[in-house]
């Protein structure tokens, strides 16, 4: 039976003593009666979860995409399993670390609602995606459809697969800003053919911020006897949501330093559990049975304690909650797109409609490249981004996260006001 959120609370309680903790608890009981909507804009009440995360005072951090930093509290504890692991050594790794690792999928199992049997910690996305990308019984013809704008590294390995094994990549183009889900549905059905085995899609695009209709193209791709890998690296612990929501997925793999708030180097892997027994591990271990997930978790001696941290991640994460988190996110985005859109010499990759994006958003100004852009605004102006320039988006991705502040979005708001009218 699937573990529900009531037991990851129970799985939590070692950590609910942390001093951050009692003050999100008590700021959630304060605010009770208030609606996630409601704080999204309350500045006065997330500086003080501002409070918990040390912030770098050297520049504006609007980089968060790829690595944020973990809050205070959940920083400390990784280093106090950090010095646990070191003192008691070889005699933890081999009495103990099992189970706590067990614990921390059966946290992140509640929180995503499935079965702690269908889900490994990973290192991250790519580990997680490309395991199950590898380990497909491809043939020669056997077809897989995916869109240009997803990340790199899987369309990568799909590329490895092509040259190893004769697969044929059948690569779409999404559209930018879509007018309904059925357009974004029609792209990927109709690149699907009766070779077409798997089909990868972002759950939230991490170049543009679009949210895709994951469960709309889960039940077409279905339809057509097609699996589907949903890359979900930007999505968990941003997005409100659980696997239920998404309809019935073959794979789901994520990273958790991003949102969630690990320390750098954890994910993990969700395989439906009848897809388990046909795929290859990526290395050998005789010790688990086919249709047991842990043949695809061969690590090693792993540094354990970022995986120790997950479950203080956690109930950070839960102090806070997700609907409120999900919201905020979301009415960060909203405060600088609106005021910028539509401003001359601005060009946005990211749809309009509220309902398609999250926190991420990837704006450009006409006539400057991405990288001249990105440069300009931490140069002139302290401000971090990351430049983009490729399948079809052109442009500097900027994704603030809670600790992010209105005054920090207004310096941004000036700053490309000032590039686009040079």
């Amino acid at each position: 039976m699937a573990p529900t959120r009531r037991d990851a609370v129970r799985a939590l309680a070692a950590v609910s003593a942390l001093p951050a903790l009692r003050a999100l608890h008590a700021l959630a009981e304060q605010s009770a009666h208030r609606t996630p909507g409601d704080l999204a804009g309350d500045q006065d009440y997330w500086d003080q979860i501002r409070r918990a995360y040390d912030i770098t005072p050297d520049f504006i951090q609007l980089e968060n995409g790829y690595f944020s930093p973990c809050a205070r509290d959940v920083h400390e504890r990784y280093l106090a399993h950090l010095r646990m692991v070191n003192a008691r050594s070889s005699h933890y790794m081999r009495t103990q670390q099992v189970d706590d690792k067990h614990a921390a999928r059966r946290a992140l199992a509640a929180a995503f609602g499935c079965d702690e049997a269908e889900l490994i910690i990973t290192r991250n996305t790519t580990e997680s995606l490309d395991t199950v990308i590898s380990g497909f019984d491809w043939r020669a013809g056997d077809e897989a459809v995916m869109a240009e704008q997803d990340y790199g590294a899987m369309l990568d390995h799909f590329a490895l697969m092509e040259r190893r094994h004769g697969l044929v990549r059948r690569v779409i183009s999404l559209p930018m800003d879509p007018s309904s889900d059925d357009e974004i549905v029609a792209a990927y059905e109709r690149a699907i053919t009766p070779r077409t085995r798997l089909l990868m899609v972002c759950h939230l695009v991490n170049i543009t911020g679009q949210v895709l209709p994951v469960r709309a193209i889960t039940a077409m791709a279905h339809r057509h006897g097609v699996q589907v890998l949903v890359d979900g690296a930007h999505a968990f612990a941003h997005l409100d949501f659980t696997r239920a929501d998404l309809g019935p997925i073959d794979y789901y793999g994520t990273s958790l330093h991003k949102w969630l708030g690990t320390p750098l180097g954890a994910g993990f892997l969700y395989v439906r559990r009848d897809r388990i027994a046909p795929l290859w591990p990526l290395f050998g271990d005789r010790g688990f049975a086919d249709d047991d997930i842990a043949k695809l978790n061969h690590t090693g001696t792993h540094p354990v304690a970022t995986d120790l941290a997950i479950t203080d991640a956690l109930a950070f994460h839960d102090a806070i909650g997700l609907a409120r988190k999900g919201a905020r996110l979301r009415w960060l985005q909203r405060y600088w797109t609106t005021r910028v859109r539509d401003l001359p010499g601005i060009v946005f990759n990211t749809p309009r409609e509220e309902s398609r994006t999250a926190a991420i958003a990837n704006v450009g100004v006409l006539g400057i490249a991405p990288g001249e852009l990105a440069r300009r605004l931490l140069a002139d102006h302290g401000i971090f981004t990351v430049a983009i320039d490729g399948a079809g988006v052109h442009g500097v991705r900027v994704t603030p996260h809670l600790f992010t502040t209105t005054a920090e979005l207004d310096r941004l708001v000036d700053a490309l006001t000032r590039i686009a009218h040079a």
